[in-house]
């Protein structure tokens, strides 16, 4: 690892990042046809962005590791089956987090990239291309955003800041917001994009956020770099984050351990 605290593998998947953004990402924000945004499923929109990130980091990292699989968010979409590789060494792709954002012609948006091996993240990467921000971990070495190393920090407020998404809640669960966390905190919208919540959470701009849905591409790489800075990001019952066990609900990063703890004794208490 160089004194920037980059690695060369860091490097390169920063320059891969970067140079998807800068030829399919930016030129096609607020600019989207009609036609180039589709609907997978309820409130899960796709666009040609996606796509193109996509084709072009999964060809980009298969050459740099022969051999390593590739799990993409919309690979998965096309077929289920890919999912089979997520207990194996993989790549785990988001080639735009953010999608509903950027289909709206409205920030923040990104991309993902995590290294995982036998169902647990060893590596994360990720990139906003409006703030050319790269933050990026590596299990055991810390985390660190465009080669300096952070430690997480609270935001210091005597009520601390909750980011919780309402999207997926059932209406008891939402209830459930209201009277157990709302007397206690204070209550912010989620920015609806993995790639900006995790460095809100240890970058001081929000102590704890919940999550029903834990998509690999979503989470694998923020979750681990949450926890090297210092913060802790884990699933309800306290058991570790793995990335082969997608479809199982519920998680809660926090931007120290006192907070992860104190929020979840309210959520289950």
């Amino acid at each position: 690892m160089s004194a920037s605290g980059l690695s060369a593998l860091d490097e390169e998947i920063r320059d891969l990042m970067r140079f998807a953004a800068q030829r399919s990402m930016l030129p096609r924000f607020r600019q989207l046809a009609a036609h180039e945004v589709e609907m997978k499923g309820a409130d899960d929109p796709v666009t040609i962005v996606d796509r193109e990130v996509e084709a072009f980091l999964t060809e980009a990292l298969t050459k740099l590791a022969p051999g390593v699989a590739v799990v993409g968010e919309e690979a998965v979409h096309a077929d289920k089956s890919v999912l089979d590789d997520l207990s194996s060494q993989c790549w785990i792709i988001d080639p735009l987090d953010g999608t509903a954002n950027f289909a709206e012609g409205k920030e923040p948006f990104g991309i993902i990239i995590a290294l995982a091996d036998a169902g647990r993240a060893v590596a994360g990467w990720i990139y906003d291309p409006n703030k050319d921000r790269f933050c990026h971990t590596r299990a055991g070495e810390g985390a660190f955003v465009n080669g300096e190393r952070i430690v997480a920090r609270t935001t210091g407020q005597d009520r601390p800041v909750s980011a919780v998404s309402r999207i997926f809640l059932t209406p008891e669960q939402s209830a459930m917001v209201d009277a157990k966390l709302a007397p206690h905190y204070t209550l912010v919208d989620i920015p609806r994009c993995a790639a900006e919540q995790y460095p809100r959470l240890a970058l001081g701009e929000n102590d704890v956020s919940s999550f029903k849905r834990t998509l690999a591409w979503d989470h694998a790489a923020g979750i681990l770099w949450l926890n090297e800075a210092g913060g802790k990001a884990a699933r309800l019952d306290g058991s570790e984050y793995r990335v082969d066990e997608a479809e199982k609900p519920g998680l809660v990063g926090a931007s120290s351990p006192a907070i992860w703890d104190e929020f979840v004794a309210r959520v289950l208490g």
